[in-house]
């Protein structure tokens, strides 16, 4: 049998879907909550990649017993009791700004999810696809690129093309460790902080931890890390003496990248520091691992070993600079698609 034109599935994809991609964040800061959003982070081969009927037996006896509570303590301390959680808010108040942005460019959908939690990513990317992208821009919210975090990402992608029978066109953003416009908005955000707070004695950029066997297999992530600190510490002008990348939020009994930020806090604190500024440009939006593990944590530990004061400088956040590399990015990745 001969098919006529009337017979043909009528659909319209002519859209190009932006999706902004977060690390991710529990619903709540109650037990079930947490524990939820643990399981399902921990459960992530790119994270963790010990022997599997090891790790289950680990993850589900010991760690989500005890785990979420002590977990739940530390959101609780950052929630917002009307917003909830910083990650998420922020994300989307990112998320508003750049679609105001884009504004006149009625060929652009946009739309953000959490590798963890939710909105999750095969949700959103369905939800792209059934507004009539055919085209998809997927940007992880990670400057540096990691297999625990970017190809984490990508993965979940990925494994959702597949079900696909019609599959839209795919681009990844590139990681931006040594993007210039990143490490520029980055000092312009250090400057205006000490304009505010006054210089320290110390700069610490600090970046979250991965095993430094990571590291050993192939894993660009610290050689992405060292290169952004190094851009930083020289656009700013700073010296060698009173500057230090380090690495944060060790987990497990292996030795992960060093040196460590908590370490590094209580040599300077015991060696006469009592001022330092410590910045976290390894993420793009305000989450537990700043504004508790540094702001909260951090702070306590300088303190404990004879430290006086330490600034914490927030992420770009949903401000002028972080906006307007989120434009940049996107912008630089679209072309062609217009």
């Amino acid at each position: 049998m001969i098919q006529k034109p009337s017979d043909h599935i009528k659909t319209k994809f002519d859209k190009i879907g932006i999706l902004l991609i977060n690390l991710g964040t529990p619903e709540n800061t109650d037990y079930w909550s947490m524990r939820k959003y643990l399981k399902q982070f921990l459960s992530d081969r790119r994270v963790i990649d010990v022997f599997k009927p090891l790790w289950w037996l680990i993850l589900n006896g010991p760690i989500l017993a005890l785990r979420p509570q002590k977990s739940g303590k530390a959101y609780k301390r950052i929630w917002d009791e009307k917003k909830g959680s910083p990650l998420r808010y922020i994300t989307e108040s990112q998320l508003k700004k750049i679609q105001d942005k884009f504004k006149s460019n009625a060929s652009l959908i946009f739309d953000y999810s959490m590798r963890y939690g939710k909105p999750s990513i095969n949700e959103k990317l369905e939800l792209l696809f059934q507004k009539g992208c055919s085209k998809l821009l997927i940007l992880p919210l990670y400057p540096q690129y990691s297999a625990s975090t970017t190809a984490s990402v990508q993965d979940e992608v990925f494994k959702w093309l597949l079900k696909k029978r019609w599959q839209p066109s795919i681009r990844t953003v590139a990681p931006w460790f040594d993007d210039d416009k990143y490490i520029t908005n980055i000092v312009n955000s250090i400057q205006e902080s000490f304009k505010k707070t006054g210089k320290p004695e110390h700069l610490i950029v600090s970046f979250h931890g991965v095993p430094r066997r990571y590291l050993l297999l192939g894993d660009p992530y610290h050689c992405h890390c060292q290169k952004t600190g190094r851009l930083i510490k020289e656009k700013l002008k700073w010296p060698d003496n009173k500057f230090a990348v380090s690495f944060q939020s060790r987990f497990g009994p292996e030795e992960w990248l060093k040196p460590y930020t908590d370490e590094t806090l209580i040599e300077l604190a015991k060696n006469g520091t009592k001022k330092i500024s410590v910045i976290s440009p390894g993420f793009v939006t305000d989450c537990l691992e700043t504004l508790d593990e540094i702001k909260n944590e951090a702070l306590e530990t300088f303190q404990e070993h004879g430290g006086k004061s330490l600034n914490y400088i927030n992420c770009l956040n949903d401000g002028e600079e972080g906006i307007s590399l989120l434009f940049k990015l996107i912008q630089n990745n679209i072309k062609g698609w217009n």
